[in-house]
């Protein structure tokens, strides 16, 4: 008896592998074709290094192969602290951009990053593809990131909406719940840009949203969270990873929402473990990135702090381009992480938003909660918990301006 099989249909193809595509000039782009640009590139950048003689003049000035790479030195965060500047291929009056993030403590030196007008304008570009899968045109796009004037993160963003022809809507951060619930009634976004948690407190605080899709980033999105934006968008999630090392954009989700594609043409992505072996795709580590086609400052063997892995398998897109599985932060030795707690808060329907402090091996929790009802556990994550909660206003703001930690005393 002929058995007759359904075929489904293609998927379409990431919006990210048609800009590398076009970048470089090519028409096919498996793992061969990426690799031979990801060592052009790097050996491009090991010459410019060799003929700068700065911080990484002393490394080869061409390898045969990629897996050579693994044998240079790695790059921190103490190094770039401390030797930023030396790290700068350009000139001062070629420089658009600086990214500075200061210490906790009063006396250390701050993290500064360059970028250059060409680093930034890739960054739109990459942007622009991202956005692309859930941005159309005629659209308004609520964008919950900072603004802080020209080459800034909101501004790079708001960019990449216009090339769609799509209208942004620069909301920034650190404003009220009633602040930003009067933009989404006179606006009427249809797409949100911003960190996740704060997109599902609005979607708490205002079930009725003229919102239907969302790309999150800046921060880490548990399962949890992911799955209880979906409910109230009826749309997917798209995850966006990015840091200022990675130039702001690092990869992004495609419609077979099963990682974020790498710009691979760009950044070169290795996993490591904690003595610094490189580890197979599907193995998580810590993330180490090499900026190959950063023109300011190029980062080579970079660790991140954050644990992801490449995902094993060709993406149901059809791209060759790598994909990173969920990025959380290293824990530092820490038992709990935020990414962990939240995971368990917010399935509190009630729960709006909360501060967590852990004091002597017991979680303090302190937030805003809609409606008086709620059950509100003793424990979380196996501490136990404190709850110290309000009925959320108008005037309340998000917990976090930025990235969520817990406070340990």
């Amino acid at each position: 008896m002929k058995v007759s099989v359904m075929k489904l249909p293609a998927m379409k193809l990431s919006a990210l592998e048609l800009l590398v595509r076009e970048q470089e000039g090519t028409e096919r782009l498996g793992r061969r074709e990426i690799e031979e640009i990801q060592l052009r590139k790097l050996n491009g950048l090991l010459k410019r290094e060799k003929d700068r003689n700065g911080f990484y003049g002393g490394l080869p000035e061409r390898l045969s192969s990629l897996a050579e790479l693994s044998g240079l030195p790695f790059t921190t965060e103490r190094d770039l602290r401390e030797q930023g500047n030396r790290m700068v291929l350009l000139s001062q009056s070629k420089i658009d951009r600086v990214r500075t993030e200061l210490t906790s403590g009063t006396t250390g030196q701050a993290k500064r990053v360059y970028y250059s007008a060409a680093d930034n304008e890739r960054t739109v570009s990459f942007f622009a593809a991202g956005l692309s899968e859930l941005v159309g045109p005629g659209e308004k796009t609520l964008i919950c990131m900072p603004f802080s004037g020209p080459g800034g993160l909101g501004e790079l963003i708001a960019e990449a909406v216009r090339r769609l022809g799509a209208r942004p809507i620069p909301a920034g951060i650190g404003k009220s719940y009633g602040e930003i619930l009067r933009i989404l009634e006179e606006e009427r976004p249809e797409t949100f840009v911003g960190m996740p948690v704060p997109l599902l407190s609005l979607l708490r605080l205002k079930p009725e949203t003229p919102l239907k899709r969302a790309l999150v980033s800046a921060d880490a999105c548990p399962e949890t969270v992911k799955r209880k934006i979906e409910e109230r968008l009826g749309s997917r999630l798209y995850p966006h990873y990015g840091s200022r090392e990675t130039g702001l954009g690092g990869a992004v989700t495609c419609p077979a929402f099963l990682g974020m594609h790498l710009r691979e043409n760009d950044i070169i992505a290795e996993i490591v473990d904690e003595s610094g072996r490189v580890l197979p795709r599907g193995e998580w580590g810590e993330l180490v990135i090499t900026t190959i086609q950063a023109q300011a400052m190029p980062l080579i063997r970079y660790r991140t702090g954050d644990r992801t892995r490449i995902l094993p398998d060709l993406c149901p897109c059809g791209s060759s381009l790598a994909r990173l599985d969920t990025v959380t932060r290293l824990d530092g030795g820490n038992v709990l992480s935020m990414h962990e707690l939240d995971g368990e808060a917010f399935r509190i329907p009630e729960l709006v938003d909360y501060r967590a402090e852990l004091v002597d091996g017991t979680l303090h929790l302190e937030g805003y909660v809609i409606g008086r009802g709620g059950d509100f556990p003793e424990e979380l994550c196996g501490y136990p918990a404190r709850w110290k909660l309000k009925l959320v206003s108008t005037e309340d703001a998000p917990c976090y301006v930025a990235k969520r930690s817990i406070e340990r005393v």
